[in-house]
Order: C-alpha cells, then structure tokens, then sequence
C-alpha cells in the first residue's frame, strides 16, 4: 500500500505542532494580565494539531495532474531561496540597524527580487510602511522597537 503524500505531511505538521505546543507551554506566566502571552501560541499550536489531524483523513491518491502541478521550475526555487536568504539577512541586522533602516532596506530588495518593475512605487511603500510602522509602535502604542544606528 502506498502512502498518500498528505498523510506524510500531515504527519509531520503533527510532529511540528507537538514541538511547538510543549515549547509554548514553557513560555513564563504573569501574574496580573487578563489574557496571558501564552494564549496566542497555545491556540496557534491546538489549531495546527486539529488541521494536521483533517488534512490526515482527507488524504486522497495522487493523481497525474497532482504530480504535474507539484512540480516547481528551477527559477522559482532560486527566487524562493533568495527571499528566504533576504529575510534571514533581515532578521540579523534588525538589531545592529535598527527597526526603520532594516525594513526600508528589506522592501526595497524583496520586490526586485520578485521581479516587480515600478521603482517609485518601491521606494515609496518602503520608506512610508517603515517610517509609519515605527511612529505607530514608538509613540501612539509606546512599544519600542530597535533603533539600531539612528538616534530617534
């Protein structure tokens, strides 16, 4: 009997939302919140568990347009790692940067990447989703983010 490739990954989404289940359940509880910061991760964690256990009795043969539609280019595999490349990069300098440069930097890239033409309209959603994200976190909800190199 051969096995069907959702069950497979169903079972490993299984094992992953186990994984990630325990470790939000070490996450530190507080003592006066109302709703805790372990609520989102927990419910996150219970729901992946209920879709991986679906997704495992849906399971259906795959058929031969199932294998064609599986198949991905070798372009897009290079653009998918380029993306995953840039965002590792990204995680690494918000720190050392700071929130506003490391962002800007990242959306100028991720388009170019994807092989979107209008600069301008790059440019633009870049510095403007930055410097809007910042001023919303830093001074309407006083969350504060890495400012990293500049001194605001």
């Amino acid at each position: 009997m051969r096995t069907k490739p959702d069950r497979i990954i169903s079972i490993l989404l299984l094992v992953f939302a186990g994984i990630y289940l325990a470790l939000s359940f070490q996450l530190p509880a507080f003592p006066y919140a109302i709703i805790d910061s372990d609520v989102l991760p927990k419910g996150l964690g219970f729901l992946l568990i209920i879709l991986a256990v679906v997704l495992f009795f849906q399971a259906k043969d795959d058929t031969e347009e199932d294998k064609q539609r599986r198949y991905v280019k070798k372009e897009d595999v290079i653009i998918l790692l380029s993306v995953l490349g840039a965002l590792l990069i990204y995680i690494s300098l918000l720190e050392p940067l700071g929130f506003l440069v490391s962002t800007i930097l990242f959306l100028l890239v991720i388009p170019f990447v994807l092989g979107f033409k209008k600069k301008l309209t790059t440019v633009l959603v870049a510095f403007l989703f930055s410097g809007i994200m910042y001023y919303s976190f830093n001074y309407l909800l006083n969350i504060t983010l890495p400012q990293g190199i500049l001194p605001f």
